[in-house]
C-alpha cells in the first residue's frame, strides 16, 4: 500500500476498549486537515473504490458498504456522484502475515471460495496456510476523503487487521464491519495520531 503523505502529524498511541474475549487489536492511524475539520461529518458524499484498487467490485462491496453505514452514522448522508460535496474513496488490501512476522499479499476473487477466508457473497481467497496455527489473516482498510470540487484531502485514515485464521472476525461483512468500526471510532481523530481498537468476537 503506499504510504500515507498528505499532513504532517506527530504520532501517539492509545487503547480504547470494547468487546471480552478481544480478537484485535486494529491499529489506526489518521490524518487530517486541522482548518477544514468543520468540514467532515457533514453533508453528502459518495464512496467509491480508490484509483488502482485491487479485487473485484464484488470483492470490495462488503468493505463499502461498511464504510457508508459508519459515514451516515457520523452525519453524511450518501448520494450519487454527481450530487455529492464530499468523495469517499475505499481501498482494501488483504495479506498472510506469517508466525516469522512475514507478510505475503493475497489476491481476492469471485466465486467459490478456495480456502477458509470467505462471504456470503461467494467471495474466497485462494490460499494456503500451511498448517501454521500461528498464520493470521490480515486486511487493511484505507479510506481518503476528500472535497469533489478540486480534490483538497479533508481526511485519510487506514485500519489494519490481522486476526487468528479461525477468528470469525478474518471473514467477509464481519471483517469490513470490524475494521470500518475501528477506522471512524471517534472520528475524525487527532491528525497524525497512531491508536489500537482492542474488539471482541
Amino acid at each position: 500500500m503506499k504510504p500515507f503523505a498528505p499532513f504532517i502529524g506527530i504520532a501517539a498511541a492509545l487503547t480504547l476498549s470494547a468487546c471480552a474475549t478481544p480478537s484485535g487489536p486494529v491499529e489506526v492511524t489518521r490524518f487530517v486537515a486541522p482548518e477544514r475539520v468543520g468540514q467532515l461529518g457533514r453533508g453528502t458524499i459518495f464512496i467509491e473504490s480508490s484509483p488502482g484498487a485491487g479485487g473485484s467490485s464484488l470483492a470490495m462491496a462488503p468493505y463499502k458498504a461498511a464504510v457508508a453505514a459508519q459515514l451516515v452514522q457520523l452525519g453524511y448522508t450518501e448520494t450519487d456522484r454527481a450530487s455529492a460535496a464530499q468523495i469517499a474513496q475505499v481501498g482494501v488490501e488483504h495479506y498472510i502475515l506469517e508466525a516469522g512476522g512475514d507478510r505475503s499479499p493475497v489476491s481476492v476473487g469471485v466465486g467459490g471460495s478456495t480456502g477458509s477466508y470467505g462471504s456470503g457473497l461467494g467471495v474466497g481467497i485462494g490460499i494456503n496456510l500451511g498448517g501454521g496455527a500461528k498464520d493470521r489473516l490480515g486486511t487493511e482498510l484505507s479510506v481518503r476523503i476528500s472535497e469533489a470540487a478540486g480534490g483538497a484531502s479533508l481526511w485519510e485514515g487506514r485500519a489494519d487487521f490481522s486476526p487468528p485464521e479461525n477468528s470469525p472476525l478474518a471473514r467477509g461483512q464481519a471483517s469490513a464491519n470490524t475494521v470500518a468500526s475501528a477506522l471512524f471510532r471517534e472520528f475524525p481523530g487527532n491528525n497524525g495520531e497512531t491508536i489500537e481498537v482492542k474488539v471482541g468476537e
